[in-house]
């Protein structure tokens, strides 16, 4: 099910698909020297600052998910959106069937002032006398946008143009629009430390640019003390000492009819272990969903928020308490939820760097701590959560999107997704070039839905019914009980992502089959150009006799487990069939247990514990389980 329309209003939904791009490889490297010696910034800066937004792509001119632009994500937000997606759609945030969750009438306020983080396009035309529009999609006009800001800011520092990038500091840190002095400290941090280390890459428009590492850098951060920044509440937050991290709590009151909100209550891992970690993407601005974490009466909630334009976070719940955040309950009691500021397409398609690093530090933090392991098993998108009964698993929610990147994200949380086995290993790993590959999808268009987006880079592959590219898509009678699968953005239904996991179930020529949702599913998979490496692993088929096994979105124990006065919560088949001779890949046990938790007052939470042992399997795009006793296991 798509999500709903977010109420944000971006002047970038204007630009046309089509956008000036570079004539020679080295076009990039070209402008960010030609910028930096104009406005007299030293190029290591002015690369480091860009490669720490967007890594120095030009994104087809699309707008980050904070409306910046560009290599230099330069900022043109319209306006803000109230929106959250945790009150769109048809899903239940707190995925609890004995306890449904009324979904608001109304969308919220929508604030009417726009903070300067999310202007900064208006002062890079005053400074260069460059359109909006150009600004946006020349990717040239874009560097020497921002290197004329870098310069400005130095400037009412009281600071010197000078060469020495020490002296920068300040700048720089302003450069990242944050208001609390760790956040622009972070940013400024991550930005020096790119430019010691060095870095090269191709960009996703085919630019080679390199920054050479500059040997003995310094920094003067007196510069951050003239900036005036706040010194946000810590109060205890969870979070590693590196990024900046402010509590911000969530509300939880009671309210009328013997209803309360908007989390509850717990004591993991004491009473429970967490077992995964949920990426959501916020369809709405940070400040709004922030403050949508602050009222009882919204229905949902999470436990960090991430910005997008410097990567601070706010925690609202501790981790030891129950975020209605996953549309399913039994997730919601084993999982940590992590909202990032942007959509998942509309208006806006990709992810800052400097979100991707803060964001993978906390993780890897919140892992360790948990004992998560560091695999897509475990670290699960929003769309890679099941619904719990065959009735909710349409309306389930498809974020963080194809435009996540995976695979960098793995690899800033030092667990790079890495190959394991030989050619014909029995299982394979779905890992397609993040910059180079860019599938097919419509819908990111909000006033033309049926619209081409524009060729971006994407974690995903395309899954068909034959080895052939023109094949129709496999189907998913989950979302689409009498319909077909769709190439929209927002209808993962044939769909794999990166980091995720299948059985092999035929090769052939290009080709490679995986079992998906019971059925053989064809993705392209050239050896010159792969987009799925082998991955060895475990692997469950039916027990032998048995021609065909249930799958399920939750596992909950058998009745007899249920002490008197709690109600037996029913362990529902979902609709689809795992038959004899399929092979679907082991994500790991998961623990059979039921948080029962409905009431304001905690005392009386329990922990319903059973004996049956459930599976977590890799099904479909979404992850499921099935009863260890149905299955076999074994390696290939």
């Amino acid at each position: 099910m798509r999500k709903a329309l977010a109420v944000a209003c971006f002047l970038p939904l204007l630009i046309p698909v089509g956008v000036a791009q570079a004539d020679a490889p080295e076009d990039r490297q070209k402008a960010f020297a030609a910028a930096a010696e104009t406005y007299q910034v030293p190029e290591s800066v002015l690369l480091g600052v860009s490669y720490l937004e967007s890594r120095w792509d030009a994104h087809a001119g699309q707008p980050s998910n904070d409306a910046g632009f560009g290599p230099m994500h330069l900022t043109d937000a319209a306006a803000f959106t109230g929106s959250n997606h945790h009150g769109e759609g048809e899903e239940d945030p707190r995925g609890d069937d004995t306890r449904p969750l009324a979904l608001p009438a109304e969308p919220p306020a929508v604030p009417q002032d726009i903070p300067v983080s999310l202007r900064t396009m208006e002062k890079a035309a005053e400074l260069t006398g460059e359109s909006h529009e150009t600004l946006r999609s020349d990717p040239a006009a874009n560097i020497r946008g921002g290197a004329a800001l870098l310069a400005d800011y130095q400037k009412q520092l009281g600071a010197p143009l000078s060469d020495d990038p020490a002296q920068w500091y300040g700048a720089v840190a302003r450069y990242s629009g944050a208001t609390e002095r760790d956040a622009a400290k972070f940013f400024a941090d991550e930005v020096y430390s790119v430019i010691a280390e060095g870095a090269t890459r191709k960009t996703d428009d085919g630019q080679q640019v390199t920054l050479k590492p500059v040997q003995g850098l310094g920094k003067i951060v007196a510069w951050l003390d003239k900036l005036g920044l706040s010194l946000p509440r810590r109060d205890g937050v969870e979070c590693p000492l590196s990024i900046s991290c402010e509590w911000i709590p969530a509300a939880y009151a009671q309210l009328p009819n013997n209803d309360y909100g908007h989390y509850d209550l717990a004591d993991r891992p004491n009473n429970q272990k967490v077992d995964y970690i949920i990426i959501h993407d916020m369809e709405g601005y940070w400040a709004p969903s922030v403050k949508l974490n602050q009222d009882p009466k919204w229905p949902g909630s999470w436990h960090y928020s991430v910005r997008s334009s410097d990567g601070h976070i706010a925690q609202q719940i501790k981790t030891k308490d129950v975020g209605w955040q996953a549309g399913n309950w039994y997730i919601n009691a084993k999982s940590i939820g992590i909202e990032h500021e942007g959509f998942l397409a509309e208006g806006s398609t990709w992810y800052t760097e400097a979100m991707y690093r803060t964001s993978a530090r906390l993780v890897r933090y919140l892992a360790m701590r948990h004992g998560v392991p560091l695999d897509r098993a475990h670290i699960l998108g929003h769309d890679n959560v099941p619904g719990t009964l065959p009735t909710t698993v349409k309306g389930m929610h498809e974020d963080p999107g194809p435009f996540w990147d995976w695979a960098h994200y793995f690899q800033l949380m030092g667990a790079p997704l890495h190959q394991f086995g030989g050619p014909r290993s029995g299982s394979i790993m779905i890992k397609p070039d993040f910059a180079t590959n860019k599938p097919y999808f419509y819908g990111c268009d909000r006033k033309n839905p049926s619209a081409a987006c524009p060729p971006l880079p994407a974690s995903t592959v395309w899954l068909r019914t034959e080895p052939r590219a023109d094949a129709p898509l496999v189907k998913d009678i989950g979302k689409h009980p009498t319909g077909d699968s769709l190439y929209s953005v927002y209808d993962h239904s044939a769909r794999a992502t990166t980091g995720q996991r299948y059985a092999v179930a035929d090769r052939q020529g290009d080709w490679t089959a995986i079992w998906y949702l019971g059925q053989k599913a064809w993705f392209h998979n050239p050896a010159d150009n792969p987009t799925a490496v082998p991955s060895m692993g475990f692997v469950v088929t039916p027990r032998p006799g048995l021609a065909t096994i249930p799958v399920y979105g939750r596992a909950y124990p058998e009745q007899e487990a249920y002490p008197a006065g709690i109600p037996y919560q029913a362990v529902t088949p979902l609709q689809y069939t795992f038959s004899a001779g399929q092979k679907y890949t082991l994500g790991g046990p998961a623990a059979t247990e039921y948080y029962r938790a409905v009431t304001y007052d905690p005392a009386p939470h329990t922990v319903v514990r059973g004996k049956t042992r459930y599976l977590e399997i890799q099904f479909g795009h979404r992850v499921m389980f099935v009863k260890a006793d149905d299955v076999q296991v074994s390696f290939q």
